[in-house]
């Protein structure tokens, strides 16, 4: 282990940094996403509602390899070219985005129906009262879920490793291939994706118990 570290750490923490890039580009973007269609599920209109849990529905159940592996190899093959990293990226966000969107969901239908009848009895309108009544509220209740979903993320960024995207994994499995020292390249990866969930893990749960 030791001679891994030694000899491929540079390659290492460059893996670790577009690990580190990937979680936090479909963590931002996955919220807002997620966001979007959780309301989406709980508006009035019918054919939003619709669209929103067509969305919800399609993407969680369809493994996160297959979302990733279409974005790599179909897109550039009709559309437009991206590379690995870019594709894993977008993969990983739609994919967490529809877990985000029905953990929000939740919380929206938790907040107690009064809330939404008071704000819209005031002047507000349904898209003022979610904004600044609803919302708020929902989020403070979903931490704890929205926490293990942001975990999952990270871990599940490792998928880049299969689309070539120079995260962790990929190293790994590079390392592994020149060393052939299997056990100690991927041990070394664990104990490195530990530092990044680890510490995660203990904010969300810090911020449960002040939010509380």
């Amino acid at each position: 282990m030791i001679n891994i570290i030694t000899h491929y750490g540079h390659q290492l923490l460059i893996g670790l940094g577009w690990t580190v890039l990937s979680s936090v580009l479909a963590l931002f973007f996955s919220l807002i996403i997620g966001s979007f269609f959780a309301i989406m599920e709980v508006v009035p209109n019918k054919t939003a509602r619709i669209i929103g849990r067509a969305y919800v529905e399609i993407l969680r159940n369809i493994p996160l390899l297959v979302i990733t592996m279409f974005f790599y190899l179909v897109i550039p093959l009709y559309f437009v070219k991206i590379n690995g990293f870019t594709a894993g990226t977008i993969g990983l966000t739609l994919y967490t985005s529809a877990f985000i969107a029905e953990t929000i969901r939740s919380g929206i239908q938790s907040v107690d129906i009064g809330q939404m009848e008071g704000a819209r009895s005031v002047g507000m309108t349904y898209w003022q009262a979610m904004r600044n009544i609803i919302l708020p509220q929902a989020f403070k209740i979903v931490i704890p879920p929205l926490g293990n979903q942001f975990i999952n993320l990270v871990k599940n960024s490792s998928v880049l490793a299969f689309v070539a995207g120079f995260d962790l994994m990929y190293q790994a499995n590079s390392i592994a291939s020149i060393t052939f020292d299997t056990i100690n390249s991927y041990f070394v990866v664990g104990i490195m994706y530990l530092i990044v969930t680890m510490p995660l893990s203990y904010y969300m749960r810090y911020l449960e118990k002040r939010v509380a």
